[in-house]
C-alpha cells in the first residue's frame, strides 16, 4: 500500500473499520479525500460513504476526485454529524472516521495561514465563514491569555516569553503574517537543538486549535457520534496532540464503563450499561515503514471503539 500525505495510517484505518463488510460509512474530516478513497475502494457496490468537511476547498477537491453514486460530500462540521445524517435520512451508520489533524492541503497553502514554513496572512480558519482568525487572537488577546493559550493547547514551556514578545511587537504595529509571528517566536524561545521541531510549532498549533474550537466540545461530540453507530459499528479516531488523545481515551472509557456505583457494592445498581467495546487498549501507532515517508504521521495515534 502506498503512503501519502493525505492518509495517515491507511492500512490500520481499513483494518479497524472493515468497510469490506458493506454498509454506510462517514469520513468526518474529509480533507484531501485520501482516507475516503481507501474506504470507497474497499466498499462493496451496495456500500455508501458520506464525507464531511467545513473547508470548501476540501469539498470541491474531494467531489472531483471521488465522484460517484456511492459518495456524498457535505460541507459542514463533524460536530453536527447527527443533524447531517438526519437530513440525509440515515438512521445509523456502520463506521465513522475522524482524522483530527490539519490537512496537508491547508498546511501547504500559504494564504490559509496555517504553517510557519510559508509566508501568508494570519488566518488558520478551517471554515472561512467563521469569524475568529489567528490575526485577531495574536493582536487582541491579553498577554496572560496568550500565555495560557500557548501552554494549555500547545504545551509550550516558553509560553510566557513568547506571549511577552508578541505583545511588545504588536504595540508598535499589528502582526499580520505567519513569518512575522514565526520570527518573533524564534527570537523569544531558546535555541533548539539540531533535529528538534521548529520553535513555532507548538504556538501555531495552539492558535489553530483556538481559532477552530477543536478541543472544548470533543468529548460530547464523540458521544453523539457513537449514538449514530449501528450495533457492531465502529468509530476510529486519529489524533496528533496529547490533549486530543486524552479526550478520546477518557470518553471511550466512560462510555465503555459507565457504572457509577461505589466500589464496595458487589453488583451494579445504577443500571448504566456499557455503550461501546474498546478495540484498542493502547493506541495504534504508525509503522516504521510509514514514518520514513510520511512526516505528518509522526505524532499520530489511532483509537477505535465498537458500538455494543
Amino acid at each position: 500500500m502506498d503512503f501519502n500525505h493525505t492518509s495517515v495510517m491507511p492500512r490500520e484505518v481499513l483494518a479497524s473499520l472493515n468497510p469490506e463488510r458493506g454498509g454506510i460509512y462517514v469520513d468526518g474530516t474529509l480533507g484531501g479525500g485520501g482516507h475516503s478513497k481507501l474506504i470507497l475502494d474497499a466498499l462493496p457496490p451496495s456500500g455508501r460513504l458520506i464525507g464531511i468537511d467545513r473547508d470548501e476547498n476540501a469539498i470541491a477537491a474531494a467531489t472531483s476526485r471521488l465522484s460517484g453514486n456511492a459518495f456524498t460530500a457535505v460541507r459542514g462540521n463533524f460536530h453536527d454529524m447527527p443533524e447531517i445524517l438526519q437530513l440525509l435520512n440515515i438512521p445509523a451508520v456502520d463506521g465513522i472516521l475522524l482524522d483530527l489533524g490539519v490537512s496537508s492541503h491547508q498546511l501547504d497553502t500559504p494564504e490559509r495561514g496555517f504553517s510557519y514554513r510559508f509566508d501568508g496572512p494570519l488566518d488558520m480558519r478551517m471554515d472561512k465563514r467563521s469569524g475568529l482568525t489567528a490575526r485577531e487572537i495574536v493582536n487582541t488577546y491579553a498577554e496572560k491569555d496568550l500565555a495560557d493559550l500557548f501552554f494549555t493547547y500547545g504545551e509550550e514551556r516558553h509560553s510566557r516569553r513568547i506571549a511577552r514578545a508578541i505583545c511588545t511587537a504588536r504595540a508598535s504595529s499589528p502582526i499580520e503574517t505567519t513569518q512575522q509571528l514565526a520570527t518573533l517566536i524564534e527570537q523569544a524561545a531558546p535555541k533548539q537543538k539540531y533535529g528538534m521541531p521548529h520553535p513555532a510549532m507548538r504556538t501555531f498549533m495552539a492558535i489553530r486549535i483556538a481559532v477552530n474550537n477543536e478541543l472544548s466540545p470533543l468529548g460530547n461530540v464523540l458521544q453523539n457520534m457513537i449514538n449514530c453507530l449501528a450495533p457492531g459499528g465502529r468509530i476510529a479516531v486519529i489524533t496528533f496532540h496529547s490533549l486530543e488523545d486524552r479526550i478520546v481515551k477518557t470518553t471511550f472509557q466512560k462510555i465503555a464503563l459507565p457504572c457509577e456505583c461505589p466500589r464496595d457494592i458487589p453488583y451494579c445498581v445504577c443500571g448504566k450499561k456499557p455503550g461501546v467495546r474498546i478495540i484498542t487498549k493502547k493506541p495504534i501507532l504508525p509503522s516504521q515503514e510509514e514514518l520514513k515517508v510520511n512526516r505528518r504521521a509522526h505524532s499520530a495515534k489511532l483509537r477505535v471503539a465498537e458500538r455494543i
